[in-house]
């Protein structure tokens, strides 16, 4: 099996072929290179950021890899929403819901430096790195994938590709495969924070006219990962050294002092905000896998869980069908396939709609949508059976 996509979703899914006795092939565009082990700043104040749901912690601990990963994550241990210039809010506490964390915040650099570095120790995973695939043919039998620099390009041929090539997919491209966009004209600003106060183990969620502002404890007490939703063509003022004053200074004015005051900041990045959604996810012997079947609005942390489960469920379901027959029985192959697909729609259409009706419904102007979603806020934070629901979806456990 070739995996296309040597990203977090791409080395994940290897991983856990691995652990069920599968061999695969990971091939990306990037070289697969460590870091200086001596070099202490490669988890600095630039780093990307993940909040890992509690399923997914439980789909690392499975495998036996969260004694390695957990090392350096940060339990969510509550999570406050308001909106600013509002007057609801609401509180989601793990004691409340008996659990012992809603999930955990980990720095992508080190989740994607240790599944690298456990995939390269693993003698089921063949690691191609630093070469791009130009073609894809395939016919009843096998896939073949042109890759390589263009002056040497080589052919590898396989029986089941999944392609977990991003959100722009080559692989989905070359497969034939169509996809819906939807540009929500907001750009995602990205980075870490240090406050004067201890995080406390609190996620925040405020939203504000432009769409949703995150702040997630990180390991160390005082550094908080910020992903701030900004209207398309605004981001500029909110990155670059040379912002870094007015950055913390509307930050400060968003959150209030409810985090304590900001003291610190590192760089920010940022990228647009596009939904894409892949009209379907299998083409004879390649699935679709990652960003390149789902591509969702960051609100609520819940794309790169997704995937996770996809992977998951792809894992079992194939550990299942080796275990009685092969990839040679093309039949069998495509009925599995076609049952993966089936299997995974429900919960990627809910996860989907979930993301789009929270943006639609904090980004309304109306002061009357305003003032009923407040109400809302306050009805979540009083209502019996509410928060459970909410709690169980947030944390992946109802799929």
């Amino acid at each position: 099996m070739v995996i296309a996509g040597g990203g977090l979703v791409g080395l994940s899914l290897a991983l856990m072929l691995a652990k069920s006795g599968i061999a695969s092939t990971l091939i990306e565009a990037r070289a697969f290179t460590l870091p200086d082990p001596d070099d202490q700043n490669y988890l600095g104040l630039d780093s990307r950021n993940t909040a890992l749901s509690r399923r997914s912690v439980e789909i690392y601990r499975e495998l036996g890899l969260w004694e390695v990963l957990g090392s350096h994550a940060q339990p969510i241990d509550q999570v406050q929403i308001s909106e600013i210039g509002g007057f609801g809010k609401a509180r989601l506490l793990a004691t409340e819901e008996k659990v012992e964390s809603f999930g955990q915040v980990i720095e992508n650099r080190w989740l994607g430096v240790q599944l690298l570095s456990l995939a390269q120790s693993e003698p089921l995973i063949e690691l191609i790195g630093g070469v791009r695939i130009s073609a894809i043919e395939q016919d009843s039998s096998h896939v073949s994938l042109t890759v390589g620099p263009s002056e040497g390009e080589q052919q590898i041929n396989t029986q089941l590709l999944v392609a977990a090539d991003g959100q722009g997919s080559f692989c989905r491209q070359a497969l034939g495969i169509t996809a819906q966009t939807k540009d929500y004209g907001q750009t995602a600003v990205v980075g870490v924070v240090e406050t004067d106060q201890p995080h406390q183990s609190i996620a925040y969620e405020r939203f504000g006219p432009q769409g949703p502002l995150a702040l997630l404890p990180l390991k160390g007490d005082l550094r908080r990962s910020v992903v701030w939703i900004a209207k398309k063509g605004e981001e500029s003022a909110l990155v670059g050294a040379g912002n870094d004053g007015h950055f913390m200074q509307v930050l400060q004015q968003a959150f209030g002092q409810r985090a304590g005051r900001f003291t610190r900041c590192g760089p920010r990045g940022s990228y647009p905000l596009v939904q894409v959604i892949a009209d379907r996810q299998v083409s004879g012997r390649a699935v679709l896998m990652g960003n390149a079947a789902h591509t969702l609005h960051p609100v609520a942390g819940q794309g790169f869980n997704l995937c996770l489960r996809d992977a998951m469920v792809f894992t079992r379901m194939i550990g299942e069908f080796l275990a009685s027959k092969s990839l040679v029985d093309t039949a069998a192959l495509s009925q599995m396939l076609a049952s993966y697909e089936r299997a995974r729609a429900k919960d990627q259409a809910r996860v989907t709609k979930f993301c789009d009706s929270v943006v639609a419904g904090f980004t309304h102007k109306s002061s009357v949508v305003k003032f009923t979603r407040n109400l809302g806020l306050l009805a979540f934070d009083r209502v019996p059976g509410i928060k459970p629901l909410v709690a169980n979806f947030a944390m992946g456990l109802k799929s």
